[in-house]
Formats: C-alpha cells, sequence, structure tokens
C-alpha cells in the first residue's frame, strides 16, 4: 500500500495564469468555454485541433492500466483510447496507490471543497504513457488502502457510499467547470460507482448530458436511507422516481433515472434486464428508458493484443492452420499444472469463481469430462466453497484437472491459448469478454445463451450453445464438443472462424459516438462532426 505521504510526493501544483492575458474561446452553445491564454506555458495544447473536439470525461472506479477487478477496468482502459480519435476524451477515477503511482506529470488542478459527511480532497490530472489524459482524486484516507477497489478479505469498506459519492460529484463539478482549462460537456459514467453524477447535475442545477453504462445490473451501490444526508442528496429525492429502492438509497437507480441516456453491454441483455427475470429489481425502470428510446446495448470489443501471432505471453505464438504451435501452448500448460501429457481435448476455466458464472455447473460437469478422456484447467479466484471444491477435484485427479487459485496474465494467456474449449456456462453475463478472448485464440466456447455470450458466440460455428442453466444443458454441449474434437476436419474449421471474427473496439466507438450526438442533440451534432 502507498501511504499518503508517498502517494502525494510526486504531485505539483499547476500555475493557473490567466489575469490580463488574451484568453481563447470555443463556442459550445450553452457556454463560452474560457481556456488557457493562447501564448501561456500551455497554450499548444489549444493550438492542436482536438481542442475544438466535444469534451467527454469517462468516470470509472478502475482501468486496467492501473487496476481492474473484471470486464470494467478492461472497457475503461480500452474505450477512451478507441473514442480518442472521435472526441476529446479525459478518464476521471479514484486516487488509488496504484494510479498515483503509474501516473506521468500528476499535477494538482483544483480543490474539491467538503460537502455534507463527505470529506474534502484534491483533484489531480496526469497522462498515462501514451497520452492519454485522466483526472485522479487525491485522498488518501478515502483510496490508498489495501485491499481491491471495494473492499478486503474482511468484505466491502464501511465507507463506500463516501468514497464514490465523492467520485460521483467530482464528475458533475468537472461538467460544471472545476478545472479552468477543460469542463466536460458530456459525462460518460460507468456502474453504480459513478451513477450518482447524473443525480448531481441535476440537484446543483448542471445542464450536461450523460451517459451511464452498465456493466452488471446486480451490483447496486445499495445503502440504508439514513445516508441520504451524509451524501448530500437533498430530502426530496429519496422516492420511487429518484434514489429510493425499496426502502433503501440505491446510487444506481439515481443513475438510471436522472442520465440522459442509458447503456449496457451487449444487445441480448439489454433486453433481458427489462424483465422481471433479469431486471434485479429495477425491471419497470428500465423499461421506461427502453420505451422512450433511452436504453441501447452496445457489445464490448477487446484490445489488439489479444493475437495469438505477437502475443509476447504465449510459449509459442501460432495462427490459423498451426495447429501444432497451439498444441505446444497446450502441452505448456498441462507441464505447469502437473498434469498429464495427452492428445485428449483440453477444457478451460477462466473466470471469477462465483455462482452466475455457473461455476457450479462446470464443477459437476468435470467428471464426465476426465472420464471420456479430457482434461480440464481453471484459473479464478472467488467465492471459497467453489475454490474448495475445484481444489478437491484436482486432488482427485491430479493428472487431469489442474487448478491456480489467483489469476496471473501470462497464465490465462496461454490457457485461451492452449485450451480446446472454454467453459462459460453463466447463468447471466452482461456481455463478457473470456469467449471472445477464447475465440481469437482458437479456443471454441461452450456457452449459455444469455446477454453477451448470446451475442458473440454462433452455435456449431464458432462454439457451443445450451439454454437451461443445468448440469444437463451443459453436458449436453460438452458432449457435441467432444464429438467435434473427433472431426478434426469440421473441428479446425470452427477454430478458423473463430479466429476471423473480428471483436474489436472501432465498432462499439463508432457505435457511442451515435449515442453522443443524440445526447448532445441535434445542433450540437451539426457543430461537431466526429473525425
Amino acid at each position: 500500500m502507498l501511504s499518503a505521504a508517498v502517494a502525494n510526493e510526486p504531485v505539483r501544483r499547476r500555475r493557473q495564469v490567466r489575469g490580463g492575458e488574451p484568453m481563447a474561446y470555443v463556442d459550445l452553445g450553452e457556454r463560452l468555454a474560457a481556456e488557457l491564454p493562447t501564448h501561456s506555458a500551455f497554450g499548444s495544447e489549444l493550438q492542436n485541433e482536438r481542442s475544438l473536439l466535444p469534451r467527454i470525461l469517462y468516470a470509472t472506479p478502475e482501468m486496467a492500466d492501473f487496476v481492474k477487478t473484471g470486464g470494467l477496468g478492461e472497457v475503461a482502459g480500452a474505450l477512451p483510447r478507441a473514442l480518442r480519435r472521435h472526441y476529446d476524451v479525459r478518464v476521471l477515477i479514484p486516487g488509488y496507490a496504484s494510479v498515483l503511482a503509474g501516473l506521468q506529470g500528476l499535477t494538482i488542478v483544483a480543490r474539491l471543497g467538503a460537502f455534507a459527511g463527505v470529506p474534502a480532497c484534491d483533484l489531480g490530472y496526469g497522462t498515462t504513457p501514451d497520452g492519454l489524459g485522466v483526472y485522479v482524486l487525491i485522498a488518501p484516507d478515502l483510496y490508498v488502502r489495501d485491499g481491491t477497489p471495494y473492499g478486503d478479505a474482511r468484505g466491502d469498506f464501511g465507507d463506500n457510499d463516501l468514497r464514490f459519492a465523492r467520485l460521483g460529484r467530482a464528475a458533475a463539478e468537472l461538467a460544471a467547470g472545476l478545472d479552468p482549462f477543460w469542463s466536460a460537456d458530456l459525462l460518460h459514467l460507468n456502474d453504480w460507482q459513478t451513477a450518482l453524477a447524473p443525480a448531481y447535475m441535476a440537484w446543483l442545477g448542471i445542464r450536461r448530458p450523460s451517459v451511464l453504462t452498465i456493466h452488471n445490473l446486480a451490483y447496486q451501490g445499495l445503502f440504508p436511507r439514513e445516508h441520504l444526508g451524509r451524501i448530500g442528496a437533498p430530502d426530496y429525492a429519496f422516492q420511487m422516481d429518484g434514489v429510493e429502492f425499496y426502502g433503501q438509497l440505491s446510487f444506481l437507480k439515481a443513475g438510471l433515472y436522472h442520465a440522459s441516456h442509458v447503456t449496457t453491454v451487449s444487445d441480448t441483455y439489454a433486453r433481458e434486464i427489462t424483465t422481471p427475470e433479469g431486471g434485479c429489481g429495477l425491471d419497470g425502470l428500465l423499461r421506461t428508458r427502453a420505451a422512450q428510446g433511452r436504453l441501447t446495448g452496445i457489445l464490448n470489443g477487446i484490445d489488439e493484443s489479444w493475437d495469438p501471432r505477437t502475443d509476447p505471453h504465449l510459449a509459442t505464438p501460432f495462427e490459423a492452420d498451426d495447429w501444432k504451435g497451439k498444441r505446444a501452448n497446450a502441452d505448456e500448460v498441462r507441464k505447469q499444472f502437473g498434469m498429464a501429457v495427452s492428445r485428449g481435448p483440453l477444457f478451460a476455466i477462466v473466470s471469477r469463481l462465483v455462482h452466475q458464472k455457473g461455476i457450479d455447473l462446470s464443477i459437476a460437469a468435470a467428471e464426465s469430462i476426465v472420464a471420456e478422456g479430457g482434461q480440464l484447467v481453471v484459473i479464478g479466484q472467488g467465492e471459497g466453497r467453489f475454490e474448495e471444491a475445484l481444489r478437491d477435484l484436482a486432488g482427485r485427479h491430479p493428472d487431469h484437472v489442474g487448478v491456480h487459485v489467483g489469476f496471473r496474465e501470462t497464465e490465462a494467456r496461454r490457457i485461451f491459448a492452449g485450451s480446446d474449449f472454454l467453459l462459460m456456462p453463466s447463468r447471466f453475463e452482461p456481455c463478457g469478454l473470456a469467449q471472445m478472448y477464447a475465440q481469437r485464440f482458437g479456443s471454441l466456447p461452450i456457452v449459455r445463451r444469455t446477454g453477451g455470450l448470446n451475442d458473440t458466440v454462433e452455435d456449431g460455428v464458432t462454439g457451443f450453445t445450451f439454454a437451461d442453466a443445468s448440469p444437463r444443458g451443459l453436458t449436453s454441449a460438452i458432449t457435441r464438443a467432444f464429438a467435434t474434437f473427433g472431426q478434426k476436419k469440421r473441428l479446425n474449421a470452427m477454430r478458423r472462424t473463430a479466429m476471423s471474427r473480428e471483436f474489436g473496439w472501432d465498432q462499439a466507438a463508432l457505435n457511442y459516438c451515435g449515442l453522443y450526438a443524440r445526447a448532445f442533440g441535434n445542433n450540437a451534432a451539426r457543430r461537431w462532426k466526429a473525425a
């Protein structure tokens, strides 16, 4: 953990030189945005044509450059970069120790005052090595802690309402001109941790469009009603058309109610969350948003590093039809996990070990995989009961089952490259990235037809799908996979097709461009043209 003193050591304060110098202005309709003096030390930024582009603030609680717990971190590392071709994009993230240590040229640009029970903090600005601008909330007491961004071994942090109210309020203030040299024209928010931003804008009278992306509706940021005052929310907000959710305060519902537009990370999931079965108690509000044309599914992408021809993590690079190269990775995985040499199929699980992911279904199917001459390799961590069950399974079948509780990037990538089939029988899956990684590396996913899995895996063409979240449903798909493994011509044809699928970020970025244009309104859409 980075101490408060160390965390603040590389931070310097920006000299705000404004008085008496000629200012440059950009017409943004609602406001005239005062910029830096054109001949100041910062003037070169203005002279860049990007200063004329619409400004998008991408607020996120995690980012793969610094810290990630799942798909949101991957998306936050990739999407802002894809959008930079079209907009002036900056990221806002809490000042975890890894963020403060990882940013270049970190400078304090503003002070955010305390409000209600939320403490004051500094707003820093720095860049990633490739030049992406990142705002960071410098508040060591809130963010420099052991554990994940959300909790430690004892559970969620008890002040998460304050920690992420601070994040949401900072996003709103950046839309209102907190940084005198850059203010957001649109907020792109992610999950409950940033979802208060549209509500704060409404409560404070700040008029800016906002897009809220749901990465997983099951996590809603629920807190006792008594916490309303300490996050600075007005009493009138605690109602059904507001932040109230079955007697509790819901950060996510506040965002769903106040955001200009709501997105989620696949078309199928966007439909599923409007149903009682998939809506987690928010289906009524989401059906209303859908009827208003304010709910959209945009499929996530994966970055260009997922290329078996160039990935430095692999034991042997390979491409389609180079199945010897793929087998070399499989042999390395077997060796690493202490499994027997085999020419049977290698099944894989690369996942959080939680109920949502159907881990219990995969464990139930493991015995039949072994009995039919297959092997299973697992990497991930999660619920203790599943970790223990997998360790027990490996203990009973040491030559055929390998398990690592934890996560290592190199290990995971080699498993994707070496495995023949990926097990992903999720009960629900907003988008999923593992099935895309697997296909790029010629591993055929075996998935339940839900969410993004339904949108990215074509049954019998790039993988195998099934409907029922049951051991029987999964086993039936595994049986088909074994049959295909015995038909090398068909197996290799499926591998080639899977590896040829395009899952890059370009199309997703263009879809967001269209959505932003709608959120800005027709006048802004005419004034700005995405590059």
